[in-house]
């Protein structure tokens, strides 16, 4: 009776097996393929590639999950089974739930097949070639054995096939770990960097690997630049201090000036209203130049700064680029930091002088010395000139003062107002009737200006 009921259940388990079943088998030995007994009337096959990284660890009594493939014997009387199925099965589950919820999953990378590699993800997943790495892949046998961490990108649920990225997951890591250092970076805290590119308005510095900032032109130093290339070159490790930390754009930006003392702190001490400096001219404008006093501490010297007698036409004719100085210091401006020079101060205004020595109603003898549409300037003693205009050089109507002065000419003048504030002397000649003398001079009296 029993023997009944143990072949009664012998035959009910065989009729259990059909393509497709989920079964247990227990490894009987390894060879070509890998045999397996599953409690059947005959022995079943698994392909040894199935095994992928395991195919070490597999030897006889070692017990793994099965799905039979077909229940036809092959010619060596050997069903062939599936472990691969049986691990998409097991772990299909798994897999979809890291996909949900787009964590990354173990895996190792198994062998080379065409467009990128296999993949043990506890099933057997495709790796694109361009999802290696972060950088262009140039050795693929390198990755071959490599365990790494992978992100689920595609599933295809009714075949049961994967595709997945090792390169999202490093990027996404590479971010997370920029995300974390950025938080542990404190305003005014000095870093190590590295120069990684040069643009005209600064300089970007990459920091641990994964932080680039701007380190801007402004904030490299104290003095005038031009250009970034003036202090740093792509490639050199500097040191720069954090200025700013702004979470939400992911972005940092660099200073260098700061990590020295700025100069402008001391400038009224150093440079104070009334001091006699020197300085260098670094650079020319239409309205002055500016002087250099030290490093970060540059100043105008304004044409109006220039000269006592207001003749300077442009700067250049009086200063040259790299010219030393002795200025005298008549303005600070340290919050805004400017500092402004006189040249003129360093001698004595000469004005209250001629306002006594050309007293207005006096004749003085001058030199014409140009000639415009509405006058003629006339040079009463070396740097010293009035202007004659048109309507005070004869009772005669004329259309030009060329009509009646040459450039050169010696001529008595009336003095008809002095302006020692404006710099400026009105003359006439007309005033003094025929009583005036002109003179040509040898040198000049050939030549005539009209502007």
């Amino acid at each position: 009776m029993e023997g009944m009921d143990v072949g009664k259940i012998l035959e009910e388990k065989l009729l259990s097996f059909k393509p497709g079943s989920l079964i247990k088998g227990t490894v009987v030995r390894v060879d070509k393929e890998v045999i397996v007994d599953f409690g059947y009337k005959t022995e079943g096959y698994v392909l040894r590639e199935e095994f992928k990284s395991e195919q070490d660890k597999i030897k006889p009594g070692t017990q793994v999950d099965l799905i039979v493939e077909s229940l036809d014997p092959d010619p060596n009387g050997l069903i062939l089974l599936s472990k691969e199925k049986a691990d998409i099965m097991l772990n299909w589950d798994k897999i979809e739930k890291h996909y949900e919820e787009d964590k990354p999953i173990t895996g190792t990378i198994l062998q080379r097949v065409k467009g990128g590699f296999k993949v043990d993800i506890g099933i057997l997943a495709f790796l694109p070639g361009s999802q290696t790495d972060i950088k262009p892949v140039t050795n693929p046998s390198q990755f071959i054995n490599v365990q790494s961490l992978f992100k689920i990108i595609k599933i295809d649920k009714q075949r049961k096939n994967v595709v997945v990225s090792r390169r999202k997951f490093l990027e996404e890591e590479k971010e997370e770990k920029r995300r974390q250092f950025l938080q542990t970076l404190e305003k005014g805290t000095i870093v190590k960097g590295k120069v990684k590119n040069l643009v005209d308005y600064g300089a970007f510095i990459e920091i641990d690997n994964s932080v680039v900032g701007l380190l801007h032109l402004n904030d490299m130093a104290w003095g005038r630049i031009t250009h970034p290339s003036q202090m740093i070159s792509v490639g050199e490790e500097i040191e720069v201090v954090v200025l700013d930390v702004n979470m939400e754009k992911q972005v940092v930006s660099f200073g260098l000036k700061q990590r020295t003392k700025n100069p402008w702190d001391e400038v009224e001490a150093k440079y104070p209203v009334g001091a006699i400096v020197e300085g260098k001219v670094v650079n020319i404008t239409d309205y002055g130049a500016f002087v250099k006093l030290e490093d970060g501490i540059e100043g105008l010297l304004h044409i109006s700064e220039f000269s006592w007698t207001g003749r300077v036409r442009h700067p250049s004719d009086v200063v040259a680029m790299g010219d030393a100085m002795k200025l005298k210091v008549i303005d600070i401006k340290k919050d805004e930091q400017k500092i402004s020079f006189s040249l003129r101060q360093m001698e004595q205004n000469p004005w209250p002088e001629i306002v006594k020595k050309y007293p207005v109603g006096s004749v003085v003898k001058g030199k014409v010395y140009h000639i415009t549409d509405f006058g003629a300037f006339v040079e009463i003693e070396k740097g010293i000139d009035g202007l004659l205009h048109i309507s005070n050089i004869s009772d005669a109507q004329i259309k030009h003062p060329s009509e009646v002065l040459r450039k050169g000419q010696k001529i008595d003048v009336l003095i008809l107002e002095i302006d020692p504030e404006g710099k400026k002397i009105s003359l006439g000649l007309k005033h003094l009737g025929e009583s005036h003398t002109y003179e040509e001079d040898e040198n000049e009296g050939d030549n005539q200006e009209n502007v």
